[in-house]
């Protein structure tokens, strides 16, 4: 059993969130996270393709609501998992227990708890920086890819937009998690905005936002990688070959053109990397966080991979 101090957010800040009507299902016993309960949304057909669904920074399964019922409207299953330090999965106090193998770690160990297979990985944002690593641990169980806004950071230097963001979050030790919400998705309502900073009631709750910036593996101008971003780059460099030269599945990419840090540039490069990814479906609108507009996508998906 990990003997890692950790807070649960409680469960009357999730009563009546907007478009979210998904049972809470938990893990108690994760292999290598005994102690710990991660969230999970498990919803629609269990055969046939599963839709994997992992977000970012600083959001949580709320964010695929859009996509959901499109995958379980045409008989498919929905996962989405809440990594820990986010959404209803209990939070680690301590900030340093925040590492890029912590993170990845367990969601390699859900998806084999879970034994999913057929799976359809739906990422963004570090969705994508982890997610994108895990189908070369077990290749035999990923078929398709739907990629937003992410990318798979190797140790190069951070461009302007990312370190900014990084600059921000570091002066903002409890960041406003609705209010950055609704600046970079103004499209949201007040009460989606609140649902995204429901986990946090207070800046206790908080060490993976504050954390997630320090990992992505990217060094400051002039500066050499810090012990925390330096952690991920070989494991992140794995990856990117693995896409390369050994994927062999469907893939479909989204792009939300606004997004300042991992828009169209971040994506072409991307794209280069994915063997055998299409032209993108392009997003004018949409920032960073592309899964508000998630129902057109989740269609497009969906017919691109004959489904």
């Amino acid at each position: 059993m990990t003997d890692i101090k950790a807070l649960r957010t409680p469960d009357a800040r999730f009563a009546d969130l907007p478009d979210w009507p998904f049972t809470a299902r938990y893990i108690e016993d994760l292999p290598g996270y005994e102690g710990l309960r991660m969230h999970y949304v498990d919803h629609g057909q269990h055969e046939g393709p599963t839709f994997l669904c992992i977000h970012g920074e600083p959001s949580w399964a709320y964010l695929f609501r859009k996509m959901a019922p499109v995958f379980t409207g045409a008989g498919h299953r929905f996962v989405a998992v809440d990594m820990f330090g986010f959404g209803r999965s209990d939070k680690p106090v301590d900030d340093d227990v925040y590492t890029y193998h912590f993170h990845r770690n367990s969601l390699l160990a859900f998806v084999e708890y879970m034994n999913l297979r057929d799976v359809c990985l739906v990422v963004q944002d570090w969705g994508g920086v982890l997610g994108l690593t895990l189908p070369m641990e077990a290749p035999e169980r990923y078929t398709r890819l739907i990629v937003m806004n992410t990318g798979l950071p190797g140790g190069e230097e951070a461009p302007e937009g990312f370190a900014a963001w990084r600059a921000f979050n570091r002066s903002q030790p409890d960041l406003d998690v609705a209010a950055l919400m609704k600046r970079a998705t103004p499209v949201l309502s007040d009460t989606e905005a609140a649902a995204y900073g429901a986990p946090f009631p207070d800046k206790s709750y908080k060490g993976g936002v504050r954390r997630f910036p320090e990992l992505v593996m990217m060094k400051e101008q002039g500066k050499e990688l810090t012990p925390a971003s330096k952690e991920g780059v070989e494991t992140s460099l794995a990856a990117r070959k693995f896409w390369s030269q050994d994927w062999s599945g469907d893939s479909f990419m989204a792009v939300g053109m606004a997004d300042p840090v991992l828009g169209p540039p971040a994506m072409k490069a991307l794209r280069k990397m994915i063997k055998g990814c299409p032209e993108p479906m392009e997003i004018a609108e949409a920032g960073h966080f592309v899964q508000e507009w998630g129902e057109p996508i989740a269609k497009a998906a969906l017919e691109r991979f004959g489904l």
